[in-house]
């Protein structure tokens, strides 16, 4: 799972695109018990969703001419201009050139060798997130692709990712870590389309999930607050109750109340 012992390689940033960023913050703060503080007047709307007082993510309104709403995930590298070469040259694209943030940090959106858009962030005085792993803030993420060997060949020329192989009910599942951290530091996985029908009726794209208490509670306060269910709380052995919804303006993401760990 993810922590805030961030690393080369592995995520420490995500933020929600928006139609509507009060709507969205009347959302994740009846969901999560998330509150939005502006950034301010010289971030151009931009701000930070914060649990108890640190940091979970960001956000901000977004035009129908940036994209639909949508969760965007950062991986951290150390020279933002060297990862957007790198992804070129891995058959990926450079959609937002990299960029200074204040004093905060560097960023750079890309796509991989699919079109999948994900961002990079190269720390200033913002390392990443305040909190991660725990209740309310993120915990792992997937990326859905239709080429799983095509995808971790991208993914380790442009941030050194690796990839392994776990057993997993009715199969095995591929996980992700930062290079040379082992599968100790496991973030995420990548999940074939074709074995997911949920997320093959989306196609690629990165889905985040949140560390929730009861899936099964998310999953009703979701659709109280407007949101919608993609799919209900189910139960996976040795992973914990999982469930995939989307706010009330079509971001997309998960949650999962996970399994104890195992000894």
């Amino acid at each position: 799972m993810l922590t805030t012992r961030f690393v080369n390689g592995a995520p420490n940033w995500i933020d929600v695109g928006t139609s509507d960023i009060e709507g969205a913050t009347s959302f994740y703060g009846g969901l999560f018990g998330w509150q939005f503080e502006s950034a301010g007047p010289e971030a151009g709307g931009y701000g930070f969703f914060q649990l108890d007082g640190r940091t979970v993510a960001g956000g901000m309104q977004t035009s129908a001419e940036q994209g639909p709403p949508s969760w965007n995930l950062y991986f951290q590298s150390p020279d933002a201009e060297a990862t957007a070469k790198a992804a070129e040259q891995a058959h990926g694209s450079v959609l937002l050139p990299p960029m200074d943030v204040m004093d905060r940090g560097r960023m750079a959106i890309l796509a991989d060798q699919a079109g999948v858009p994900f961002g990079i962030w190269q720390p200033g005085l913002t390392k990443g997130v305040d909190l991660a792993g725990d209740p309310g803030s993120l915990c792992w993420v997937e990326l859905y692709a239709r080429d799983i060997a095509a995808a971790a060949a991208f993914y380790h020329a442009t941030l050194g990712l690796e990839t392994s192989a776990v057993p997993f009910p009715g199969g095995t599942y591929t996980c992700v870590n930062p290079a040379g951290a082992g599968e100790d530091a496991m973030f995420g996985g990548f999940v074939d389309l074709a074995d997911d029908p949920v997320e093959a009726a989306v196609g690629a794209s990165w889905l985040p999930y949140f560390e929730v208490t009861d899936a099964a509670a998310a999953v009703d306060r979701a659709l109280a607050l407007g949101g919608g269910v993609r799919m209900p709380a189910t139960d996976i052995e040795g992973v914990g109750s999982i469930a995939k919804l989307a706010d009330p303006y079509g971001a997309r993401f998960a949650v999962i109340k996970s399994a104890p760990p195992q000894p």
